[in-house]
């Protein structure tokens, strides 16, 4: 591609090659881990070092090519998707999915990233299509996404598979799976990276910011990466940061209240502060056991569908 390099991992990549080595390929591969770890990476990774098999120096280099823009036709991604008034550019849905995705945006519309049967249904279409090589590779992301009708589909073609066909699956809840997936597939679980393996891909970058964006990382070196790649979002991280931190400073219940603002709706902006509320939380100097168990009760209530703004202020006054 060439592909990114991958932090962390090593156990993973061993039994990877060791496959590739002893021509022990299993036909679906399902990795399972929390958001950013890498599980695409390693997918990726896998899929490249097999369709390189054989393959010359002059060769390798049109197949790069080809990969990165995944025009190759034995790699097969489904990742991001369209979705009314969300995501609805083509243009940066083909960077990380080759799928045809027209039929999401005709009536009715998608409005989640769900994968349904129509998605399914044009990855089998896609798969139908001869390849160049051996193996031809289907890469699906976070599977969980999937509506019922498309779990029970993918299972059908896992249960029997077109000749020469690899799937490579990632989930961040293997729970929510039908386990009828998850016995058809290699299950492979992937672990928060050590910082001290994040930190080594850090460069041109101070010690403060290093370790500011280690605390947001947790372990995810996906998440480093795009703090690293984007200041105004890291920016962005440090205001929310300090935000979290005054949550837990100020005595002020009125103050408190309006802190916790962005949790009164759903969204990635009230789980970005929630996180924030947490790394705060553990950096105070003397963290209670009651504020730990108040937060705790806040985070299983949000998950409700209880009156988020009613949780939040009730926090604020247990706090208090």
């Amino acid at each position: 591609m060439p592909p990114s390099p991958i932090i962390g991992h090593a156990r993973q990549l061993t039994e990877l090659a060791s496959d590739i080595e002893n021509n022990n390929i299993a036909h679906a591969y399902l990795f399972a881990g929390a958001a950013h770890l890498g599980k695409m990476t390693v997918a990726k990774w896998f899929s490249r070092e097999l369709i390189m098999e054989g393959k010359t120096d002059e060769e390798k280099k049109g197949i790069d090519h080809a990969l990165e823009r995944l025009l190759h036709p034995d790699l097969l991604v489904l990742d991001q998707l369209w979705i009314e008034d969300v995501c609805e550019d083509y243009d940066v849905i083909a960077r990380s999915t080759n799928v045809p995705q027209q039929h999401r945006s005709k009536a009715p519309t998608m409005k989640t990233d769900t994968i349904s049967i129509d998605d399914i249904r044009q990855v089998q279409a896609r798969l139908q299509e001869s390849g160049s090589g051996q193996h031809r590779f289907c890469l699906i992301r976070s599977v969980e996404r999937m509506q019922p009708a498309a779990a029970t589909s993918l299972l059908k073609i896992l249960e029997e598979p077109p000749a020469g066909r690899i799937f490579i699956l990632t989930t961040e809840s293997l729970s929510s799976l039908l386990p009828t997936i998850v016995s058809r597939a290699r299950v492979m679980r992937f672990e928060r990276v050590h910082d001290r393996d994040i930190a080594a891909s850090f460069g041109g970058v101070s010690e403060e910011e290093a370790q500011f964006i280690l605390h947001l990382a947790q372990g995810a070196p996906g998440t480093a990466k795009r703090l690293l790649g984007d200041p105004d979002r890291l920016r962005e991280e440090r205001l929310l940061h300090e935000k979290a931190l005054s949550f837990w400073s100020t005595t002020s219940l009125l103050d408190r209240l309006k802190i916790l603002t962005p949790l009164h709706e759903r969204g990635k902006e009230s789980d970005r502060f929630l996180l924030h509320l947490s790394l705060a939380l553990r950096e105070m100097p003397a963290m209670s056991h009651h504020q730990e168990r108040a937060l705790m009760e806040l985070l299983q209530g949000l998950k409700t569908n209880a009156h988020r703004q009613l949780l939040a202020q009730n926090f604020a006054m247990q706090i208090s």
